[in-house]
């Protein structure tokens, strides 16, 4: 598989995880805003407590499996050894199903002590969201098998947008219906149960399975084990803030923190998108021992996320209040918010700036290291937030979770520079962030300037503008490389728009 190829089949991968993940962010976004909105931000604290908890409990059933299963499977696809490639799928779905079963029981009967540690008037809720759990994991699971044969539909089809249909469609219908808050969350459950008969059903009739299972259980599980505390640790990294603040404030100012939060999730998009099929891709060419290829494709589709993903970043970063007030209403718009979703979007930005780090170094086997660098980034987490929580509520959480996301990150990419001298930094990717950054930032000072209140239609038009700038300031710093005019051919088949007058000026200033 030449660099070619592989980015050929990543840009096409990345289009449909992109797709999905776009919908699956996007519903998931719109659900909370439902919510937010036809609750009290008391019951929407309760809420976002629940589901963290519900993330956490999921991230422990799965033991890191839906990462392993994924990287052996495509890696023994490569060997052609699918003795162990079915061997992988059963020890991978035996044992997540024994944990997932372990972890909704300890969810169920510790939700009253829960419940009382956060604040919680309302303790039926967490129990509600334990009967998801193993639900939950079976969708995971099963996509990562689909993922390891370079399916990525599966996912999109099931967990991305039939799930979150369906939670919106339930949610919707008991509001309409007039039911209260907890009727609510129980629409929300039984869309991720019912999502997860279809998915298994689906996965008995379709998983292209063959040859006799060889054991493989105990490989597959000290490979995926540091990646189950990986995982854990960067649910501490990206989701403790919500409990922690749970614990030292109310659930009051929970609902206020988790406007910030999940938009600043958002910005992380498309990048998740890349990952789902980077792995997979990667591994098969680690097997290889193609390095440089890996080397070569890290820098190209580093930048090309980074350059869709820093339009939106600029929109959340510089207007923070006025997006909340649009999205979630003028209770969410206060001052300390738009502050903390500043602070959130900065860690974000790093985080998509550095590229597909964290999953490269899982594809080059070093998943102990991983750990240790979100380890490290899991205890300034906790840390922070102690210190800074109680006196400075959401803004001091927002800095915890932007610093220790920070820091985890800088540490994982020295990891892959260390043992392979890969990284994103060539001047192809740098020179246009920086020249943009000047015309951006002049458009910033106008608009605070000129405009009033501001609009969805503005945030349109800055983004396309945005957009432009930075797609100009590409092309007359000369970035363009014979990689990125490939791509373009890629896209242009995928989407069926014609590029010609745009590949015509990127050749001229390549």
């Amino acid at each position: 598989m030449t660099v070619n190829e592989s980015l050929k089949k990543a840009v096409k991968g990345t289009a449909v995880a992109f797709t999905g993940m776009l919908i699956y962010m996007f519903l998931e976004f719109i659900i909370r805003v439902i919510i937010a909105r036809n609750a009290t931000q008391s019951e929407y604290g309760v809420f976002s407590i629940g589901s963290v908890l519900l993330n956490f409990f999921v991230t422990a059933s799965c033991l890191g499996l839906h990462v392993g299963a994924t990287r052996y499977i495509a890696y023994y696809r490569g060997k052609e050894d699918y003795g162990k490639v079915r061997g992988i799928i059963f020890s991978a779905a035996q044992l997540s199903f024994i944990a997932s079963l372990i972890c909704f029981l300890i969810f169920f009967f510790s939700s009253d002590l829960l419940a009382s540690l956060f604040h919680l008037e309302r303790n039926a809720v967490l129990k509600i969201f334990a009967v998801a759990v193993p639900f939950a994991v079976i969708i995971e699971i099963l996509a990562s098998f689909f993922r390891g044969f370079d399916r990525v539909q599966e996912k999109v089809y099931f967990r991305d947008v039939l799930m979150n249909i369906l939670k919106l469609l339930f949610i919707v219908s008991v509001i309409i219906l007039g039911y209260s808050f907890i009727e609510l969350v129980y629409a929300y459950v039984l869309s991720i149960v019912v999502a997860s008969l279809i998915f298994t059903v689906y996965t008995v009739k379709k998983l292209p399975v063959r040859g006799d299972r060889k054991p493989v259980s105990k490989e597959l599980l000290l490979f995926s084990l540091p990646l189950f505390v990986t995982n854990a640790i960067s649910m501490i990294i990206l989701q403790m803030d919500t409990l922690m603040l749970g614990y030292f404030k109310t659930t009051a100012i929970v609902g206020l923190y988790n406007a910030a939060h999940p938009l600043a999730q958002l910005i992380q998009v498309f990048l998740l998108s890349l990952v789902l099929i980077y792995i997979p891709i990667t591994s098969q060419l680690y097997s290889r021992g193609l390095i440089d290829e890996i080397r070569r494709n890290y820098t190209i589709l580093t930048k090309w996320i980074f350059s869709i993903t820093f339009p939106f970043f600029l929109i959340i970063f510089l207007f923070p209040g006025a997006v909340l007030n649009i999205l979630f209403g003028p209770l969410y718009a206060q001052a300390d918010t738009a502050l903390a979703l500043r602070i959130l979007a900065i860690g974000m930005f790093i985080h998509v700036f550095l590229g597909p780090n964290a999953a490269t170094l899982v594809v080059l086997g070093k998943t102990r290291l991983n750990m240790i660098d979100c380890l490290i980034g899991a205890v300034m987490n906790i840390m922070l937030n102690v210190i800074l929580i109680p006196t400075h509520g959401i803004v001091g959480a927002a800095i915890a979770s932007a610093v220790s996301l920070a820091t985890s990150n800088v540490l994982v990419s020295a990891q892959i520079f260390h043992i392979h001298k890969i990284h994103p930094f060539a001047t192809s990717y740098l020179k246009p962030i920086m020249a943009s950054t000047a015309f951006i930032f002049v458009i910033y000072m106008l608009a605070e300037n000129l405009f009033g209140i501001l609009t969805i239609w503005n945030f349109i038009s800055f983004f396309f503008l945005f957009s432009v700038i930075y797609g100009v300031c590409l092309v007359i710093t000369r970035s363009i490389d014979e990689e990125d005019i490939m791509l373009l051919f890629e896209m242009e088949k995928i989407t069926g728009m014609n590029f010609q007058y745009v590949k015509r000026i990127l050749k001229k200033f390549k």
